[in-house]
């Protein structure tokens, strides 16, 4: 597809998705929506992505929603554009049967923020930031941000997160497990290019099962997450990448996994 507001680099089973508006700080306006959710939704059903990479362009990750866009005046503006353009975003990263990685290259703000925190596996840069910002607005956090601040933080840290406007920096974020690695800016894209290809190379379906487990364990009691395990992992059981691992290990070498979708 020929976005305007994407920059799309597919190589070695990783999907590079850059937000690319720059001078905005890369943030979502109308049509960097349609295009981030038409890349997302191409990249679930390519068999050859098995690794998807999620960043930003220049100095900014995603500062969220475009507040030219917002009109003036009463409308349904916020409802209408949280419905149609940023809550499919978010269903659709976190129902992605593939690994995301949110490669957090600078400040991350209010919807940028939540776009972070949807990916499953976030690297941040030193110099960035998040930025609740939604506050700051007189607004209330949206695009998944409550379910993510108080999953990951608890009910205390996350209120004080959503109504305090505090910038958090790297190493506080990483402090708080809003993410898993932070490096410099130097040595940031290299990073992500081996966490990328090493889950690139993994067993991709058990990667899928893995994100419905952890996602569905959230909400359900115990009694249903073993029983949802015992039929994931007799799916798992069948797979390709499931005899590979088994020969790998007989044969004392690394596992030469397909993917096997």
């Amino acid at each position: 597809m020929d976005f305007q507001t994407l920059l799309i680099h597919n190589a070695d089973g990783v999907l590079t998705i850059t937000l690319n508006r720059p001078d905005a700080y890369n943030a979502v306006n109308a049509q960097m929506g349609e295009e981030l959710l038409a890349a997302l939704q191409t990249a679930e059903q390519d068999r050859q992505v098995r690794c998807i990479v999620l960043t930003g362009a220049g100095k900014a990750f995603c500062s969220g929603q475009d507040l030219k866009e917002v009109p003036s005046g009463e409308s349904t503006f916020f409802r209408d554009v949280l419905r149609q353009r940023y809550n499919p975003i978010i269903r659709t990263l976190r129902n992605m049967p593939k690994p995301v990685i949110g490669a957090i290259n600078g400040v991350a703000a209010g919807a940028g923020m939540a776009l972070a925190l949807a990916t499953d596996f976030r690297i941040m840069s030193s110099a960035a930031r998040f930025v609740e910002a939604f506050i700051g607005l007189a607004l209330v956090p949206d695009s998944g941000s409550s379910f993510f601040y108080v999953r990951s933080l608890g009910y205390a840290r996350a209120f004080e997160l959503a109504t305090l406007n505090r910038p958090i920096s790297a190493e506080q974020a990483l402090q708080l497990g809003l993410v898993n690695v932070v490096v410099s800016p130097e040595a940031f894209p290299q990073v992500v290019q081996r966490f990328a290809h090493l889950y690139a190379q993994g067993p991709t379906r058990a990667y899928g099962y893995v994100k419905e487990l952890l996602n569905r364990a959230l909400a359900l009691p115990l009694e249903d997450i073993l029983e949802l395990e015992a039929e994931y992992q007799q799916q798992a059981g069948e797979t390709a990448d499931y005899a590979e691992g088994i020969r790998a290990f007989l044969e004392k070498r690394s596992p030469r996994f397909t993917g096997s979708l």
